[in-house]
């Protein structure tokens, strides 16, 4: 068994690095929805940091360890870096089954009042800028083009696109008022007619957030030709401050 002591030493190091970054630095995801166009693109693949608002142990699922007493069940602090802020793009545990993972864009922190007319976020009781665009064709995962309307909505600052219906909106497109409590963050996709968000299944709590998406590192459009193809210029793309989206300052 010496060749196994040997392979144990030269292999065990590498693969706790990759475990440790995985469980507490880094981890891709890939975009298997429409929800964030055109934002992010069915098949792109972004890096999420897991440590862009703390660094945190493990999730550990409840429903294997409930004969573990002394085991903790989700997502414990060990050391705090800031809170979510308007306009981060995050992974999180989905509130109604959290063995699946869902990114949206954040819109509400706590105490912000959220009311959403026609489409229109309200961000306690000011409505958010936004200006319309040309038309865009939302591909959706069924490989069917659908025109929507295209705004670039400006959030503290940071400008970002987003898109709605042509005619009428989804029956997510109007909202009344709720206020964001303490711990939690609101949710909406960018694609608003095409994304089940906090609109639906209200808030997401602080301990169910995963990372911050960062930028996009590979993407894939299976619709592309017979084979797909690879979508080689949205590589290394970053998820905020592009002085394209500078519009709203003109």
């Amino acid at each position: 068994m010496a060749w196994l002591s040997e392979f144990a030493r030269a292999w065990a190091p590498a693969i706790a690095a990759v475990v440790i970054i995985r469980l507490f630095l880094f981890e891709p995801f890939r975009i298997p929805s429409g929800s964030m166009v055109p934002t992010l693109l069915i098949g792109d693949h972004v890096l999420v940091t897991k440590f862009s608002y703390g660094l945190f142990a493990p999730v550990l699922p409840c429903e294997i360890i409930q004969s573990f007493p002394p085991l903790y069940c989700g997502r414990k602090e060990l050391l705090h870096f800031g809170e979510p802020a308007r306009g981060d793009i995050i992974v999180f545990r989905y509130p109604r089954d959290e063995k699946t993972h869902y990114i949206k864009r954040v819109v509400g922190v706590p105490g912000d009042r959220i009311r959403v007319a026609g489409n229109q976020i309200f961000l306690n009781g000011t409505p958010v800028d936004r200006v319309l665009q040309d038309k865009y064709d939302f591909v959706d995962d069924q490989c069917r083009a659908q025109p929507q309307k295209h705004f670039i909505e400006k959030m503290d600052g940071v400008p970002h696109h987003i898109l709605t219906n042509v005619g009428f909106g989804g029956g997510l497109s109007n909202m009344e008022e709720r206020e964001v409590p303490p711990g939690h963050v609101f949710m909406m996709g960018d694609n608003r007619d095409h994304s089940e968000d906090s609109r639906m299944w209200n808030f997401v709590r602080y301990d169910q957030i995963t990372g911050k998406a960062h930028f996009i590192w590979l993407s894939w459009d299976r619709c592309g030709g017979d084979y797909g193809r690879i979508r080689s210029d949205r590589f290394f793309r970053g998820l905020y401050r592009d002085p394209a989206l500078d519009i709203l300052d003109q």
